[in-house]
């Protein structure tokens, strides 16, 4: 019979385990999301970026908490998250902060301009930045450190209430805030055209088929390989236009539609080879880590070239990049370590 005490501290132990992976995405989501690549204005200034936190962390760390929630409590993996993500890419970059149609992020000059004011170079960055960076990779990490938990909930009802209410109160500060800043809102027909996309990724994230296929009998690449994979096709297009400038060559058309089109290529050929390859027999957390940590590592070198809005100072900018980068490198070093911790208690 076990002890008050024992109870006590078993309940404790419990609560521990669903409110210290909640926390560590809350707050790892908006590190990933905006500090990373190193944009900001605030970027290099530590103290003021943990200040920040107050609204990112419920921006960012809401959504991913919400989304991830919404999956596992339905008993869907990483397909209904992905679809999720997109979601909230839209409803972030359309219907919240309005980056989607405001021409002060690319003008009607640009060369990928389409209908309803959206450019094609703005729309993929802005949503597959917010389907890798804010959600997708985050939730990949932060699961790596609770294996039992991987697929489980982590709120109770009033967690995941109390979450969906800092979510709205902090998209709510974002959307007045931006739009008193540029004096920009998007059209009756923008609105209801970014709406009716969330909601048909939202549907299609709770109905689609979830197929159980047999595991491939083809051996799965080292989680080394599929890391690199992820970096790789991540990378390039920054490659190539940093290559270029090197040389003194014109790097304009990777603006354009040349620059949309490889982009979605390389994210295609990705997404294909990883659906492939996760369906196999072998297939492992070490290998979503590694696909969640070329992912950022590619996010944290490209930090290093982008030039941050605002008066940042050299020294300051690189220091941010720096820190930031290391700290990467420690987080996906302590997540590898638990991996192969877990891996040998169960030899």
């Amino acid at each position: 019979m076990r002890s008050p005490g024992g109870m006590h501290e078993a309940r404790q132990e419990g609560f521990l385990q669903r409110i210290a992976p909640a926390l560590g995405l809350f707050l790892l989501a908006p590190v990933t999301a905006e500090y990373l690549i190193g944009y900001l204005p605030v970027t290099g200034d530590l103290v003021q970026m943990l200040l920040d936190l107050w609204l990112l962390a419920p921006l960012y760390g809401g959504a991913a908490l919400i989304i991830r929630e919404a999956a596992r409590r339905t008993g869907r993996g990483w397909p209904a998250i992905i679809l999720l993500s997109a979601a909230f890419g839209v409803f972030q970059a359309g219907l919240v902060d309005h980056s989607l149609f405001d021409p002060a992020y690319h003008g009607t000059a640009d060369p990928t301009y389409l209908a309803l004011g959206i450019s094609g170079t703005t729309a993929l960055a802005f949503i597959l930045g917010h389907v890798v960076w804010s959600i997708s990779a985050p939730i990949a990490i932060v699961e790596t450190f609770v294996p039992r938990r991987r697929t489980v909930p982590w709120l109770g009802r009033a967690g995941l209430a109390v979450t969906g209410v800092l979510y709205a109160l902090a998209s709510a500060i974002i959307f007045r805030g931006t739009a008193e800043e540029s004096g920009f809102l998007p059209s009756m027909p923008q609105m209801l055209g970014a709406a009716v996309v969330v909601a048909a990724l939202i549907a299609l994230a709770f109905t689609m088929r979830r197929r159980s296929e047999p595991p491939g009998d083809l051996p799965v690449p080292g989680p080394w390989a599929v890391g690199a994979a992820a970096f790789a096709a991540l990378s390039v297009p920054t490659f190539i236009e940093l290559v270029l400038e090197l040389l003194g060559a014109s790097s304009a058309f990777m603006s354009g539609w040349p620059g949309v089109a490889l982009n979605l290529v390389l994210v295609g050929a990705l997404a294909l080879l990883v659906r492939r390859w996760s369906h196999r027999e072998g297939w492992s957390a070490a290998h979503t880590l590694a696909l969640a940590g070329g992912a950022l590592l590619t996010r944290a070198w490209i930090a290093f070239l982008v030039v941050p809005f605002g008066d940042v100072a050299l020294h300051d900018k690189l220091i941010g990049n720096t820190v930031l980068f290391v700290g990467v490198a420690v987080l996906l070093t302590a997540a590898a370590l638990k991996i192969r911790m877990e891996g040998e208690l169960h030899e």
